[in-house]
């Protein structure tokens, strides 16, 4: 029995070192694919006129403004499976149109009074963008408020 034992410990220690030999020519393999892969990416790049990563200018983080909502609306979560509405405002058109056409839509989603006011704010697009960031921080508390207010100043 202690015979078996001792030839099953020495083919196990074979097949381990068998194992490892296996996972380094993998890990080389892999090394040298990850090699390759970065050759041709730079040769595409530089095929198709692209620049090279470390030629690339810094990444510029988007511009950050304060908001006109209050605490409670900005730490209101929008579900993954809210669909946003489907109208977008400029400045240039007529703003009680847009706050009815916007209006509907969110009746046949539905949604909080705090998820309405943080989804009108991505139908903003240009100067309407420029008047909102423009309010008071922390001043809009409900989208009533933010509705008689856009009416009256947009």
């Amino acid at each position: 029995m202690m015979q078996g034992l001792q030839e099953a410990k020495a083919a196990s220690k074979a097949e381990q070192e068998c194992m490892q030999a296996d996972l380094a020519a993998s890990q080389a393999r892999n090394d040298e694919l990850c090699r390759m892969n970065e050759e041709l990416r730079r040769g595409w790049r530089n095929h198709t006129g692209q620049r090279d990563i470390d030629e690339l200018e810094p990444f510029t983080p988007p511009r950050e403004f304060s908001t006109p909502f209050s605490q409670p609306i900005l730490e209101t979560v929008i579900p993954n499976t809210f669909t946003g509405p489907k109208v977008t405002f400029t400045g240039m058109e007529d703003p009680e149109a847009h706050l009815t056409a916007f209006h509907t839509q969110m009746m046949l989603v539905g949604g909080s009074d705090a998820v309405r006011c943080k989804l009108f704010m991505s139908t903003l697009t240009g100067m309407a963008m420029d008047w909102f960031i423009s309010l008071p921080e922390g001043h809009i508390t409900s989208f009533a408020q933010l509705s008689s207010y856009s009416e009256s100043n947009i």
